[in-house]
């Protein structure tokens, strides 16, 4: 059993891990409270654009227009939403299972934003074809927009058939739920309006504008959802290392009571038996 002293020295780490945690919930619940503010203000924007493209997707003329037309899949490209760092629970995990799930059978290509990605499909011996880090600590519509880019013009040049977007999808501080969702070709929606617009100066013109738009507008709002995802599953990972850490020093407490109140007796018992022995002593005497 190890020492008062080293008792007390444990305490005092736990401690100060204890106010590092604190302050990590913290940074993670203000960071939360923005992301769910920018999450909020995207959200109508990205429902609507990628309601108006699916119902293009049902016009006649459209059929054949590379970014609606579907076509023979050899290659299938992963755009995977994950974290830079750690302490954030299973939302990494989860992410990547989904995905590893959904990709089995299928020639992978896979596009990573995250080093906790990046890690996980390189050992399990998948195809990264590129990788973003740091994107969801400053995220801007115009980086998307250059990243979407790119995207469209490798789909445009064959480099696969087929684009998934991976993202964690949030719905409370407590749910957050892995989804891998179509982003290209674009399908068709079962009801639709598109008949009832009108394009100027015509739908080719508004199509050049609208594709790219589409695109980017998908993987910045899967960004959004999942890095509220990724603070609301770090601030509860927080909690948790917070109650774990109140536990250890309730019990390194009571640790260092039993320690000092068995010292505290022994050292009593010692000097009622040192007394005894002088009294007889004294007594001989």
């Amino acid at each position: 059993m190890p020492s008062i002293k080293a008792i007390k020295r444990r305490v005092s780490s736990v401690k100060s891990t204890q106010k590092i945690i604190k302050a990590m919930h913290m940074v993670a619940a203000s960071k939360l409270q923005r992301e769910k503010t920018r999450l909020e203000m995207t959200r109508p924007f990205y429902a609507e654009t990628v309601h108006i493209m699916h119902s293009l997707a049902q016009r006649e003329e459209l059929r054949e227009n590379i970014f609606f037309k579907s076509r023979e899949v050899k290659n299938t490209a992963y755009l995977v939403i994950s974290s830079d760092r750690g302490m954030c629970g299973g939302y990494n995990a989860n992410i990547a299972k989904e995905t590893l799930a959904h990709m089995e059978g299928k020639n992978e290509r896979i596009i990573v934003a995250g080093l906790k990605g990046v890690d996980f499909f390189s050992r399990h011996g998948k195809n990264i074809i590129a990788q973003y880090d740091n994107v969801l600590d400053i995220l801007f519509f115009e980086d998307v927009k250059r990243a979407g880019s790119r995207i469209m013009d490798m789909y445009v040049s064959a480099e696969f058939d087929e684009l998934y977007v991976a993202y964690t999808n949030f719905q409370s501080v407590l749910t957050h739920v892995p989804r891998v969702e179509r982003i290209l070709p674009i399908a068709a929606e079962a009801a639709s309006d598109a008949d009832d617009m009108r394009y100027e100066p015509d739908l080719s013109f508004y199509l050049e504008h609208a594709i790219p738009l589409y695109i980017s507008a998908f993987i910045y709002n899967a960004l959004l959802e999942s890095s509220a995802c990724e603070e609301a599953a770090r601030m509860l990972s927080m909690d948790t290392a917070t109650n774990n850490a109140s536990d250890i020093l309730t019990k390194l407490t009571r640790a260092y009571n039993h320690k000092r109140q068995a010292a505290i007796t022994q050292e009593i018992s010692e000097i009622v038996s040192s007394t005894n022995i002088s009294k007889r002593r004294g007594d001989i005497v």
